[in-house]
Parts: structure tokens; C-alpha cells; sequence
């Protein structure tokens, strides 16, 4: 029997039984693992989101100090609705060595890990502060992670380690693209559909649109740096949904074109976006507006959150190499919050338990040997927390 163990699928079964979609609060996960913190010793802070019904939480364990260690993960999961599950998502099922239900993989498995051993954890810190972060809309646009970054900053805390436990098997990823996601929204006239010349087809103009975002993700193939080592190798776009109209004899005059890009660097993005508004200003928002002067077309940034890029130099790598007993580290396709954390000066990898193969699928489990592997990890992070682990090695 391993007592951390158990009390980490204990603590599991509850962070799963808060239905903590994105579009939902988080509020009462946040209350839960804060209770939890502060009992074992930390020094908790709870930041609401601008809309009031979600929040961040951060707390510490140990000196009030620049630097340290921070663990961190998002609070919110991806809806389950048109899933069809084996058992009610929002109750943890055990069966042959998993753990099912929704977020038990992606990625409230490192979460719970880190609670079970915050008691622990804090008879061990000395000098250099252990930190948690807790954040919520990671799934939505990392939305969470860049209010509590400007919050860190404000007060001049940057830890000097920051380890994001998404499921990555355990291994350490010291990289992945960034992830822009975007709708485009298309206003026209609408009319009968008899008489196409004198309406603007919103839904005309939203293919065409799409079209050239299909033409610029042909582009960007050849645009791929030499030395990437990302898979695959180039700056991906993918045009998620196409929106508009109400019936078929009338001219629609509204669309929506939802799209996002994976950039390998900020100079790919640059060139998409300037290229699309070349398209919009010079070839379809004339056409729109020689016939309705009010027709408009609009960019909204739904989240342009940076990419993890790989660093000779990078303390967490080595740290959680010591730990893990891994002698590489690897990049990976999904995207996280580490690039946040990395913008703002920290040594970041992202390593956690479980398969992003699970994440965001119907039947989502975490195998409970990865479960373990994080335990052993924390372990030994807590056994190392009295020497200079994490201590600021930059400026």
C-alpha cells in the first residue's frame, strides 16, 4: 500500500467531481484546493478573473523571495457534451489500472499529486519558496496563466523554476510551437436570394477568406527553419468553423470563420496576419462595400499565446532530469502555458503524468503507474527543496 498514493486518487476523485468546463466557474475547485494549501502551511492567494466567476490561485510555501520553484496547472477542462462515455464523466471510475474522467489525464492527475504532497512538501522547504499556481481558461486561450503572470510581475516575483505538469508521460518537453486562435467576422447586406447583386454574401466572402488562409498554409511549408525540430517542421494553420446565414433564398448576411495558427516563430504569424489584411483591404472589402459602403470585416484575437523555445541554458531541464532520471528532453505538437512563463524569465519544461493521446476524448483515464512516476518525482523534489534547488540563475 502506498498512503500518498491513495490519498492522491482520494483527492482525484474529488477534483474530478467539480465539472470545471471552461465555460463554467471554477470557483469552488479553487476554495477546495485552497482549504488544502493552507492547511498544510502555504500562504494562499486567490485572484478572481475580470468576469468574476473564475479565478486564479498562487500560493507558497517557504520565504517570502524571488525565485524558487513553481508547480503549476490549469483548473479547467473541455466539455463532454456529443461524448459518449462509459460511466458519468464527472465521477472517477478505477478500472484495470486507470483512472477515467474528464480532466484525469489533462490535468487534474499533476494537480492532485501536488496537493497530496504539499504536507509533506512543506516540512522540506528551506531557503528558496515552493510555489503552486492553479489557473484557470488554459483551455480557452490561456487566459488565467496571463492575468496571474501580470500579477507576478507587478510585485517583481518570477520563480526560478517552472515546471507545467500537462501529460507528457513523464518525459520533459523543453519546446512546442505557439498557439494564435482567431475568428474572423464578416458583416454584409442580406437580401433574396434571386436578386445576389444587390445584397454582400457574408458566407461568398468568408470561403473566399478561407481560401487564401488555405493558400498562405501552403506557404508556410516552404517557410519551415532549416534546423526545426518541431514535427511537423513548419507553422500549421487549421480553419476550425465556418459560420453564417439563416436560410437558402437568403442572402447571408453574417459569417464567422474560426481559425488558428500553430507558429514555429512570431516572424510566420506576422506574415499571415499582414497578408490577410493585404486580401481584406485591397480585394474583398472593396467588392463588399461598392455595393454597401457599411460592410466590415473584423479580426478578433481570441488568444495569441507564445511557444516553449528551447534554451541551452535551462535549469529546469536539468532539475527534473535529476529527478525523473531522464537523460533528454523532447518538444511536442500541443501547446501550454509554459511560454507564458518563460516570457517573463523563467527556466520552464512542461512534465506530468499521463498520455496527451487521452486528453479531450471520450473514456479520458490516466494510467495510475504514470500517477505514480509524478509522486516519485515530488519526492524527490521535496527531499532536494533544502539546497539551491531553484535558486534565481539569471538576471
Amino acid at each position: 500500500m502506498n498512503p500518498d498514493l491513495d490519498r492522491t486518487k482520494d483527492l482525484l476523485r474529488d477534483l474530478i467531481a467539480f465539472p470545471t468546463v471552461s465555460a463554467d466557474s471554477n470557483m469552488a475547485l479553487i476554495a477546495y484546493t485552497a482549504e488544502l494549501l493552507e492547511t498544510a502551511g502555504a500562504r494562499v492567494e486567490v485572484f478572481s478573473a475580470p468576469c468574476g466567476t473564475k479565478a486564479n490561485l498562487f500560493a507558497t510555501l517557504g520565504p517570502e523571495v524571488d525565485g524558487g520553484i513553481l508547480l503549476s496547472g490549469h483548473s479547467d477542462v473541455v466539455p463532454v457534451t456529443d461524448q459518449t462515455w462509459s460511466s458519468d464523466p464527472f465521477v472517477m471510475q478505477e478500472r484495470d489500472g486507470r483512472l477515467y474522467g474528464r480532466g484525469s489525464c489533462d490535468m487534474k492527475g499533476f494537480i492532485a499529486a501536488t496537493l497530496a504532497m504539499a504536507p509533506h512538501l512543506a516540512r522540506q522547504v528551506r531557503d528558496r519558496p515552493l510555489h503552486f499556481a492553479f489557473t484557470y481558461d488554459e483551455e480557452i486561450g490561456c487566459f488565467g496563466a496571463q492575468h496571474l503572470a501580470q500579477i507576478l510581475q507587478k510585485r517583481g516575483l518570477t520563480p526560478g523554476v517552472t515546471i507545467i505538469g500537462e501529460p507528457t508521460e513523464m518525459r520533459i518537453i523543453e519546446g512546442h510551437k505557439g498557439c494564435y486562435e482567431y475568428s474572423t467576422h464578416f458583416c454584409g447586406l442580406e437580401g433574396h436570394g434571386s436578386s445576389p447583386d444587390l445584397g454582400v454574401n457574408a458566407v461568398e466572402m468568408a470561403v473566399q477568406y478561407v481560401n487564401r488562409l488555405l493558400q498562405l498554409k501552403d506557404s508556410l511549408r516552404g517557410l519551415a527553419p532549416a534546423d526545426s525540430a518541431f514535427d511537423p517542421p513548419w507553422t500549421t494553420v487549421n480553419v476550425g468553423a465556418l459560420n453564417g446565414g439563416v436560410a437558402h433564398n437568403v442572402i447571408a448576411s453574417r459569417a464567422q470563420v474560426d481559425w488558428e495558427m500553430r507558429p514555429v516563430r512570431t516572424s510566420d504569424a506576422d506574415f499571415v496576419k499582414s497578408a490577410l489584411r493585404h486580401y481584406c483591404d485591397n480585394e474583398l472589402l472593396p467588392r463588399m462595400r461598392a455595393v454597401h459602403p457599411q460592410a466590415t470585416i473584423e479580426l478578433e484575437v481570441i488568444g495569441e499565446v507564445a511557444g516553449l523555445i528551447p534554451t541551452d541554458e535551462n535549469e529546469a531541464r536539468r532539475i527534473v532530469s535529476e529527478l525523473t532520471g531522464a537523460n533528454g528532453a523532447d518538444l511536442v505538437a500541443f501547446g501550454t502555458e509554459a511560454g507564458i512563463f518563460q516570457a517573463m524569465g523563467s527556466d520552464v519544461v512542461v512534465c506530468g503524468p499521463g498520455s496527451i493521446e487521452q486528453a479531450h476524448k471520450a473514456d479520458e483515464y490516466l494510467a495510475v503507474d504514470q500517477l505514480s512516476q509524478c509522486l516519485v518525482m515530488l519526492q524527490r523534489l521535496g527531499a532536494k527543496l533544502g539546497t539551491q534547488l531553484g535558486a534565481r540563475s539569471h538576471g
